[in-house]
């Protein structure tokens, strides 16, 4: 795809309801191309014009705006604070039920034989990806399993990238970036594939840098109805992920979680009501 035609694709993906309610001059202006580039767009994906694009993207908002319970009123006569809850709780809820759809667990499905067949497992994350690249550590130590290591890597993570030197072939690296993408994880990534690493990506968009060098790349939404971009269907994907790969590993996760849990409780990590 040429590169304006990339960029009108982008702001497209990444912004279903304004494809829907704008203008065509109003999306181009908002993504920064002109407006031939978005009709050319339409044309590229065999559209007749840009209007069949904004009506099949008008047709799925309908049914969206449809299906959600009548919180609207509340907010317009009682308190605004319960609507925006509403907003926000739907808004997440149908974000990470999507991960269930037919294209979303065929991408986990494939992402999880790549690391269920894994040697060692190591994991990527800057700013707010890091915790959901931690996330995955912590639950993956409980189906990795004999000699098989699982590393958070990164400067957050007090373990220097370093620790990547020596993989290759049969490591699986998972990746977590969303937009804007930092260029540490980018770089890392690009790096441990050529080394061999099979890498595996949570990203937020299917032209995201990651998903060019990914082989298996699980695309989550980063949106949110506030002020921040929502991490919380990364974290869903981490645990949807990791199911499917202890379901395909001969470990006893279970067992082995158990196990844990009984020894911390024996150092008294726990903390136990006063008799």
């Amino acid at each position: 795809m040429p590169p304006q035609l990339r960029v009108a694709a982008r702001f497209v993906l990444d912004h279903p309801k304004d494809v829907a309610l704008m203008s065509m001059r109003e999306q181009a202006h908002q993504a920064g191309v002109s407006h031939s580039t978005m009709m050319r767009l339409a044309r590229w994906l065999g559209l007749e014009g840009y209007e069949d694009m904004r009506s099949l993207y008008a047709h799925a908002l309908r049914e969206t705006i449809a299906g959600e319970p009548a919180r609207r009123d509340i907010g317009q006569h009682g308190d605004p604070g319960y609507s925006t809850t509403g907003v926000v709780a739907d808004t997440l809820a149908a974000q990470i039920s999507s991960l269930g759809e037919y294209g979303n667990a065929m991408q986990f499905i494939a992402a999880a034989g790549l690391l269920a067949r894994s040697r060692n497992l190591f994991a990527l994350g800057s700013r707010s990806a890091y915790p959901v690249a931690s996330h995955f550590v912590q639950i993956m130590s409980f189906v990795a399993g004999g000699d098989r290591k699982v590393t958070l890597v990164g400067e957050m993570a007090g373990q220097g990238l370093d620790a990547l030197q020596h993989a290759g072939r049969g490591d699986v690296l998972l990746a977590v970036g969303m937009s804007p993408y930092e260029r540490t994880t980018i770089d890392v990534a690009r790096q441990s594939a050529r080394q061999g690493v099979g890498v595996v990506a949570i990203t937020d968009s299917s032209v995201s840098p990651l998903t060019r060098i990914a082989r298996e790349t699980i695309i989550v939404t980063s949106n949110s109805q506030s002020f921040f971009r929502s991490m919380a269907p990364a974290f869903a994907a981490v645990e949807i992920l990791t199911a499917l790969t202890a379901a395909q590993s001969e470990t006893n996760a279970a067992e082995r979680v158990k196990q844990s849990e009984e020894q911390l409780a024996a150092f008294g990590i726990y903390w136990k009501p006063p008799r």
